[in-house]
């Protein structure tokens, strides 16, 4: 196990994080690119947080938007509801992040085959969220394809802790919000781990601007663990993310990170900066 000195890592709260990078993980492609490192570096009793993208996209759980003719709900959900409506007027009376508001009223001609996406998939509830809707992720996908989110997490958790071979604990997490209020916690999303109530779409979306924005969600997780705890870690992990330079949070930050329109990025452009799907994080 290599010493800590001769390897890239950083403190947060009282934890040492350890990325782990490679390159752009392909459609159909193994996950031996984060499992490999993980073998060598992980301790008994680490923590293994993975973001969901590379997950989804080595399950190839891509869809290509372009093959979508927007319906007239979906033009009305992408004009009138979340451009105007949102960006305009519910956005800056709940509260919503200025950034959410910026983009909310600059969303491109695109987005309106995103909105047919998300109600043929996911239902009028998850596409009546202005933004971000159903976990599906834009910015990590080549051309006009978006990924969906991983299917079974917590299975696939479960499997990259036995390939790794120690006791450690896998979790997948997503950055969209699980919210609290009065002690229970929540999120839009489709999947979340026990004791989340999940799959609440616009609903769990509209309540979380009334509660306590807990931070990024936990979808599956290797081993049973209460939701503080995985909150905390998946913080962690999301804390790490946010200090990268090459962080595609956003359709917005493709351009910014890659050189290239939203719509015409490829597997080498993507593959041309350094990812980091994975970090480990170790009590000090």
């Amino acid at each position: 196990m290599p010493d800590l000195e001769n390897i890239k890592h950083t403190v947060i709260r009282d934890y040492i994080v350890i990325p782990i990078e490679t390159g752009y993980i392909k459609p159909n492609e193994d996950l031996s690119a984060i499992i490999e490192p993980a073998k060598e570096l992980m301790r008994d009793g680490d923590y293994l947080v993975i973001a969901e993208t590379p997950i989804s996209v080595s399950q190839n759980r891509l869809v290509d938007e372009a093959e979508y003719t927007p319906s007239l709900t979906a033009k009305f959900l992408t004009t009138v509801w979340s451009k105007y409506l949102w960006g305009y007027v519910l956005g800056p009376l709940l509260g919503i992040k200025e950034r959410t508001i910026r983009n909310l009223r600059k969303l491109p001609e695109e987005t309106k085959a995103h909105k047919e996406v998300v109600l043929q998939l996911y239902g009028l509830k998850h596409a009546l969220k202005p933004a971000s809707e159903a976990g599906i992720d834009l910015s990590n996908a080549p051309g006009t394809c978006v990924s969906l989110l991983p299917e079974n997490p917590e299975k696939v958790a479960c499997e990259i802790r036995k390939e790794i071979g120690k006791d450690v604990c896998v979790m997948i997490i997503d950055t969209d919000a699980t919210y609290m209020k009065n002690g229970k916690y929540f999120t839009g999303l489709p999947v979340a781990i026990d004791g989340i109530d999940a799959d609440n779409g616009f609903f769990g979306y509209l309540k979380g601007q009334l509660s306590e924005n807990m931070g990024s969600t936990p979808l599956g997780c290797s081993e049973k663990m209460d939701v503080e705890t995985a909150l905390k870690f998946a913080n962690i992990a999301e804390d790490y993310q946010r200090s990268l330079s090459t962080e595609m949070k956003t359709i917005h930050s493709v351009k910014a990170v890659l050189g290239t329109e939203m719509d015409e990025v490829t597997v080498e452009a993507l593959d041309s900066i350094t990812h980091t799907p994975a970090v480990i994080i170790r009590k000090q």
